[in-house]
């Protein structure tokens, strides 16, 4: 079970296995000593949640409402799940609910069992993951350093492979640094996108509910059981009718000066980054982010700081030495602050945000290093205020702004330290930015999590068939997104679906003599998984597009990871004998980046 995506759970049900059986398995499995938790359910508590559930889907006409049957997940510790206890991470101010958080309570009904509440910086105040009496919680690579936070739990459950996915909140960046730094999927959905009832505040204007997982497909399931408008909540927003879109080929804003405060490893991790998502088929323009210091600094150096003192405003006056010394500091500046400062910095946030969506409307979304490093516990110990806003510095500003947010993995320093990228957009452009991911997590083809087990596109589900109409086309050469003949696609009204791999059974060559520059794909049985991406045409369009390929290329049935079969492009054999085998490539865009 360590490392079963959503998928994963549910096929294993409709194998015969059941939630009583696997569930108790994973249960015994779970350590209560183990850092990344503070609480786990008891046997007692399985079982009426696996009641309850059986019941739901006894009486429901379509079990399509159940996109999360069975599947366990993890709640951090501020926020409420009836019948455990909701501490914050302090246990003086520890409670018991008697009913479960909104968006608890929406993923329940979607049939998901909740396993434990997980570990945080107390009252959600750090992005480090230490700042807690039930310890801290180490990095899910090495336990010499920090998971990131605040929520350090929901991140290293997940990495570790002991959950699909689990909840965080996010205020300045606690829903996708401790992402980055566990090589995992942190999804930061639109402020109000899910109901904050029930959840401990922290900022409340600003507080969002996150989600973890090891696919991005995996969160975008979660995000649209989690989904939903909540009267009780003044916060909560109905989600627009209409979604958003990037386009195949997207520009992304990057910093014009990228900080990493002397890290040299992230940084090199960063320009390959850049290379690679190049290579894809982004183009990456550099820009001023001056303008994001200084609405971080309203966060981090001005009356904001007040609302976490409002949002424990009775416990910190009565309790004031049961809090962290570090969160204690932070939250009683709030007294250096008046009602006309925070005006005054509400009207600042105006202006500067006025600015910050004209920047952002110049590109289709902004690309920056989820943390700019990688630090120790030690270190974060010994230095605690300092390398807490240093790990802020590209996620800060994005819930002031009132943006989404997408962290992703992107590679591996050369430590061995994960090191994420996050995509930045608009309200509501949250599921633009997931879509997006998806296709690159395909293309990195990165292990998940800490688990060590590949990425799998199949394994986090796939679009289902082309629709009436359509025809699937797998294109593995220039006519690749970004690629010179790309166009023949886009302008017969072609729409990218996924990024993918074929199965292990082709190799792949670089022809002679074409111009542009094409690949071939031939069957071989001592072939590998080579990267390509589906199309999907008109059909309408399809028969002008197949007259158009130029021998020795064809259009054949090819076979996918999985086992699926669609059409693609394939080469004649007498090509190949004096082409060049780029099958270690693993793909015609590493292949191009390689050589160029």
């Amino acid at each position: 079970m360590t490392g079963w995506t959503i998928k994963d759970w549910l096929q294993a049900y409709a194998g015969g296995e059941t939630p009583l059986a696997l569930l108790t398995r994973l249960l015994g499995s779970l350590s209560a000593e183990d850092a990344a938790w503070i609480s786990l359910i008891d046997q007692e508590h399985l079982i009426r949640q696996i009641a309850s559930l059986e019941t739901m889907w006894s009486a429901a006409p379509n079990h399509a409402q159940f996109p999360l049957f069975g599947v366990p997940f993890a709640v951090k510790d501020n926020i409420d799940v009836a019948g455990l206890p909701t501490t914050a991470a302090c246990p003086e101010f520890e409670y018991t609910p008697s009913a479960n958080a909104f968006v608890v309570e929406r993923l329940i009904q979607a049939g998901a069992i909740v396993i434990g509440k997980t570990n945080l910086d107390q009252f959600a105040t750090g992005l480090v993951g230490v700042r807690s009496p039930y310890g801290a919680v180490p990095n899910a690579f090495n336990p010499d350093y920090v998971s990131g936070g605040s929520s350090a739990g929901s991140a290293v459950v997940v990495a570790r492979g002991l959950v699909p996915f689990a909840l965080g909140t996010d205020t300045a960046g606690s829903g996708r640094v401790p992402a980055g730094l566990n090589n995992i999927v942190g999804l930061k959905p639109t402020r109000g996108a899910f109901s904050n009832t029930g959840v401990v505040p922290a900022c409340r204007s600003l507080d969002c509910v996150s989600v973890f997982a090891t696919t991005v497909a995996d969160a975008q399931t979660v995000y649209r059981a989690a989904l939903g408008f909540d009267a009780a909540d003044g916060f909560s927003r109905a989600a627009p009718a209409v979604a958003q879109a990037l386009p195949a080929q997207p520009r992304f804003g990057i910093p014009l000066q990228a900080e990493f405060y002397g890290d040299s490893q992230s940084e090199a991790a960063w320009q390959d980054s850049l290379k690679k998502i190049t290579a894809f088929g982004a183009t990456c323009i550099p820009l001023d982010f001056g303008l994001f210091d200084q609405v971080a600094a309203l966060l981090y150096d001005g009356p904001w700081v007040a609302e976490r003192y409002a949002a424990i405003r009775e416990f910190a006056e009565t309790k004031p030495e049961a809090i962290h010394p570090v969160v204690r500091d932070i939250i009683f500046r709030a007294e250096q602050f008046s009602a006309a400062d925070a005006f005054a910095a509400m009207y600042r946030l105006g202006d500067l945000k006025r600015q910050a969506d004209a920047l952002l409307a110049s590109v289709d979304a902004l690309l920056v290093p989820t943390a700019p490093s990688h630090f120790t516990i030690a270190a974060v110990e010994a230095d605690p205020i300092r390398l807490n806003s240093q790990f802020g510095k590209y996620t800060n500003f994005v819930n002031l702004l009132d943006w989404s947010a997408l962290s992703v993995p992107a590679g591996f320093r050369a430590d061995g330290l994960p090191f994420g990228l996050t995509l930045i957009g608009p309200a509501w452009a949250e599921m633009a930015l997931s879509d997006f991911g998806a296709r690159w997590q395909a293309y990195a083809a990165l292990p998940r999590g800490a688990t060590g087990l590949p990425f799998i596109a199949d394994a986090a589900g796939n679009p289902g068939p082309a629709a009436a109409g359509l025809v699937r086309l797998a294109v593995v050469g220039a006519h690749l997104s970004g690629m010179p003949l790309n166009r023949e696609l886009t302008e017969r009204g072609g729409v990218l679906v996924e990024t993918t791999t074929t199965s292990g059974a082709y190799r792949l060559y670089a022809l002679g003599g074409t111009v542009p520059p094409k690949p071939g794909l031939a069957r071989k049985a001592d072939g590998a998984p080579i990267q390509v991406e589906l199309w999907d045409l008109p059909l309408a369009d399809f028969a002008s597009f197949v007259v158009g390929v130029p021998a020795p290329l064809g259009i054949g049935t090819l076979e996918l990871a999985g086992g699926r079969q669609v059409k693609g492009f394939i080469c004649e054999p007498y090509a190949l004998a004096d082409a060049q085998d780029i099958t270690e490539y693993g793909g015609w865009r590493a292949y191009r980046a390689a050589v160029s």
